[in-house]
């Protein structure tokens, strides 16, 4: 496992050396999603993509979209537009990007192999964007029922305020303390 997460850990920083300070602007993929090019490269096994999150440091993020979501297309091209934005999300978490009704073979947690589309079923994903944060440490993740796996989980697009104040309390472990959605809902009030 560590071999391939070395791989292309090492093919990222590459990547980033010949890039250079430039900003990256999300890409329109061939099946239909915008893609930032800093999203984890993964392949697609949660406890392997969150023990290598942990080991640099960083949160797991999933971002579920579907091709053709208009509040997906707005989360790229306007909130990680942003560059504080960009650059908290980068330095703070690995962001995997799944799609709801996509096929790609995904092993869960507990070592069981889905489609996107199962996978998003067993975990109740239902709309786009949604976001689901995973805790730093795999301990015993596979033997919890899937919803109780997320510290925290949003759906559905956040204009950039709020969107940040989510990541900010995620990497803060906020969730410590109270749930995400009602700390949203506070971020909404104080406008």
């Amino acid at each position: 496992m560590s071999s391939r997460r070395t791989f292309l850990a090492g093919a990222a920083a590459l990547c980033a050396a010949h890039a250079g300070r430039a900003r990256a602007e999300a890409i329109l993929t061939d099946d239909g999603l915008y893609r930032q090019p800093w999203f984890l490269e993964s392949f697609l096994e949660l406890a392997d993509d969150l023990a290598g999150a942990g080991a640099q440091g960083k949160r797991l993020a999933v971002i579920w979209e579907l091709r053709g979501c208009p509040y997906c297309r707005k989360t790229h091209l306007i909130n990680f537009a942003q560059p504080e934005i960009e650059a908290y999300v980068r330095e703070h978490f690995e962001l995997l990007q799944l799609n709801i009704i996509g096929a790609r073979e995904v092993t869960d947690f507990d070592g069981e192999k889905l489609s996107e589309k199962q996978i998003a079923g067993k975990y109740g994903v239902r709309v786009t964007p949604t976001f689901q944060f995973f805790p730093e440490r795999p301990t015993d993740l596979g033997q919890k029922e899937p919803r109780e796996r997320e510290v925290g989980r949003a759906q559905g697009y956040l204009e950039p305020r709020k969107f940040l104040a989510m990541f900010g309390f995620i990497a803060g472990r906020g969730y410590e303390q109270q749930n995400l959605g009602d700390f949203l809902q506070h971020v909404a009030a104080k406008g």
